[in-house]
């Protein structure tokens, strides 16, 4: 299933372990697409490096390790918060330079840290804080972008707009400044002779309704245009992270890239939003939310899999349900929603090997249906899948403390399953 994009489930490495970039970026570097993003824990928030995943396709995907480990001591040392990776190769040297922002474990100590590499196979080795006229840019959410012309950009919450030495290692100068107050999570890219920046309100890791800014130049004047998605979508249960100019067999596409978090199983549970936008003049739009698409033909992808019924609707933990089947992989259908937690998902052979074992988020403010769980691709063979509620659910308060998030309750709802034969 080469060239498939699949929205909202889990995908798997060559471990058949969750793919764990999250808040990341995506960057083409010898014919091959590499995923660098947060590397994440079952159970608390704090730093330990950002992965690095490979992909001929941007179906299949390889751990390549960590790209940045945490480091011994400093601003990204331990008991430390690392997020919103991005990575830029500068166009004339080649070489590869990953902005962060840093900070302590309260949010009360930013920095943007400066790390490079001359080589995407090596670790990147930490430079410092990036600096403007000589003193650190104190700033927390961030997106990079690089124009036609090969200037970079930073771009920060509250939409902060920066631009970067040639070797994009500090800050020359200040673009724009808060373009967007109470915006996070910005997301910049140019289409023609119109620049877009994307943000997502402030509400945690709780999805909301993401909207966009757009200027005829990056100087602006900056107009807010409202939503990209259909309201109440909350941006198709996602927040904004990166857009990556896509080539197709259309052209070149900006595609949306979202997080859609999964507090406190972010490693196992959270899943991408990978979707075109479409472009029309100075406004942009994600019509639809496609499930599976071909994105060398920009177009959703549909399986013709005969669907059985599967049913369980339980919040008590330790009701489960078995499916037994035979062909090379099963998909999962169910429905999310305000009262969903967690199930854990084990996958045997015929000889009662566990494949797999992971946790599966049936959590979404406003109501969803769809696929839940796609298996890896597994040989040809007998298998069996046990789903089971594990009376756990995704909950976690904002930076004050004082504001819940989440769940209330435990269920995991299943509708039907699809098994793929060949």
């Amino acid at each position: 299933m080469a060239n498939i994009i699949k929205n909202g489930v889990p995908w798997y490495d060559q471990h058949n372990d969750p793919v764990n970039a999250h808040a990341g970026c995506l960057i083409k570097v010898n014919n091959k697409f590499y995923l660098i993003g947060e590397y994440k824990t079952d159970k608390e928030n704090h730093f330990i490096g950002f992965s690095k995943y490979s992909s001929p396709d941007l179906s299949n995907w390889t751990y390549e390790g960590l790209a940045f480990p945490l480091q011994k001591s400093g601003i990204l040392g331990p008991n430390r918060i690392g997020e919103r990776v991005k990575v830029m190769q500068v166009p004339h040297s080649k070489r590869l330079i990953m902005l962060i922002h840093a900070d302590d474990t309260h949010y009360m100590d930013p920095y943007i840290g400066v790390a490079v590499s001359d080589d995407i196979n090596q670790e990147f080795q930490f430079k410092g804080p990036l600096l403007f006229n000589g003193e650190p840019v104190r700033k927390w959410d961030i997106g990079t972008f690089i124009d036609e012309d090969g200037t970079g950009y930073l771009i920060t919450h509250e939409g902060n707009i920066y631009q970067l030495s040639e070797d994009y290692m500090s800050v020359v100068g200040e673009i724009a400044t808060d373009l967007a107050p109470g915006g996070e999570s910005p997301a910049m890219f140019r289409n023609k002779e119109n620049y877009f920046i994307l943000f997502s309100n402030k509400t945690s890791w709780e999805r909301n309704d993401n909207y966009y800014l757009t200027a005829p130049t990056i100087h602006g004047p900056w107009t807010n245009k409202g939503l990209f998605c259909p309201k109440g979508t909350l941006t198709y249960n996602s927040q904004c992270s990166f857009v990556y100019l896509l080539q197709t067999d259309k052209g070149k596409v900006p595609m949306y890239m979202g997080d859609r978090w999964s507090f406190p199983k972010q490693a196992s549970s959270a899943t991408q939003v990978w979707l075109p936008i479409s472009v029309s003049g100075s406004d942009i739009e994600i019509k639809q939310y496609w499930e599976s698409w071909d994105w060398q033909n920009v177009q959703p992808k549909t399986d013709d899999l005969k669907k059985e019924p599967l049913k369980l609707r339980s919040n008590q933990p330790g009701d489960a349900t078995t499916v037994e089947f035979d062909g090379s992989q099963v998909i999962i259908n169910g429905d999310t929603g305000p009262h969903g937690g967690y199930a854990q998902f084990t996958l045997k052979n015929n000889e009662e090997k566990v494949i797999q074992k992971t946790s599966i988020d049936f959590y979404s403010l406003i109501e969803s249906t769809g696929q839940r769980y796609i298996s890896p691709k597994l040989p040809l063979g007998h298998y069996e899948l046990r789903i089971e509620v594990l009376g756990e659910h995704p909950v976690w308060y904002n930076k004050t403390g004082q504001i819940r998030y989440g769940s209330d309750g435990y269920f995991v709802s299943l509708s039907s399953y699809e098994v793929r034969e060949s």
